[in-house]
């Protein structure tokens, strides 16, 4: 499948770069990615399901991968929701998203209270209104682990492999080059702007929840959680009080899954998510009553 890749440009001037795949004449659904990962994350799960029919962007959140830092530092919630709301007025049908940790909270929030006409469905992987800080603690703590970088990408493997134990350390690291950068110190720096975490984000996140949760009250549109079984950052009581709030909403739990659902079951996660784009979500739908 041939990729074509854009830039998007926000209200302030800022560039996002995405990756685009299929036909932009089928039904278009948006990929983000969680707080420290880039579009590349979802190579896989775009490829297979554009192949199926449907028009992938897997894009760059602001401060990550190729699109642009933000000269304010300005990487709130809501920054990131501003941003998606643009992207989402460039295809010629409502898109649906799937959105992973942060990146599953700020589609939330845009289909939930910003714009409820923007978005035809939602998959939010491993994401609810009520995350576990002790998981989410853990996620910025292995983010601020390394501001010196790494020599070489088996040092940085190495890192990831500690962090994710559950999942086999790759033999290929091409992958795991795309999320880094190569500085002119020589070392590998994580492809994401510093700033992007701080205390003051922490603790937006912590006050969030009740906004979020009145969000997921709002969903008017085919919805789907994702959850990996072996989450520290999503337990079963955040499950059941998201599920309370939008009961229209289907679930599937992700058995050898941690946190990074796709990463680490990618053949189930596909499926999950291909069973759903085609069998509930109907893009030209108006929005609903469930």
């Amino acid at each position: 499948m041939k990729t074509q890749t854009k830039k998007f440009e926000t209200r302030h001037g800022m560039q996002l770069v995405g990756d685009l795949r299929g036909n932009p004449d089928d039904p278009p659904v948006i990929f983000l990615h969680g707080g420290g990962q880039t579009r590349h994350a979802w190579r896989n799960a775009a490829e297979a399901i554009s192949e199926r029919g449907l028009y992938t962007l897997a894009i760059d959140l602001r401060g990550h991968g190729d699109s642009d830092w933000e000269p304010k530092k300005d990487y709130f919630i809501d920054a990131f929701v501003d941003d998606l709301e643009i992207v989402t007025q460039s295809f010629k049908q409502r898109p649906a998203v799937v959105g992973a940790s942060m990146g599953g909270l700020v589609a939330l929030l845009l289909a939930g209270l910003r714009n409820q006409t923007s978005l035809s469905g939602l998959v939010l992987v491993d994401t609810v209104p009520r995350m576990e800080n002790d998981g989410v603690d853990r996620i910025i703590a292995f983010m601020n682990s390394a501001p010196e970088g790494f020599a070489t990408l088996d040092e940085a493997a190495n890192a990831v492999a500690a962090y994710l134990p559950n999942r086999k350390r790759p033999t290929n690291l091409a992958g795991l080059n795309k999320n880094l950068r190569l500085k002119n110190d020589g070392r590998y720096y994580w492809h994401w702007d510093p700033a992007f975490i701080s205390e003051s984000r922490k603790g937006e996140r912590r006050q969030d929840s009740h906004r979020l949760l009145r969000a997921a009250e709002n969903l008017r549109i085919p919805t789907l959680l994702v959850r990996g079984a072996l989450s520290n950052v999503v337990s079963d009581a955040g499950v059941k009080e998201f599920l309370t709030a939008a009961p229209h909403a289907k679930y599937a739990n992700v058995s050898e899954a941690g946190h990074m659902v796709v990463g680490d079951r990618n053949d189930i996660f596909n499926k999950a998510v291909i069973d759903f784009l085609f069998d509930d979500w109907e893009p030209s739908s108006p929005v609903c009553n469930p």
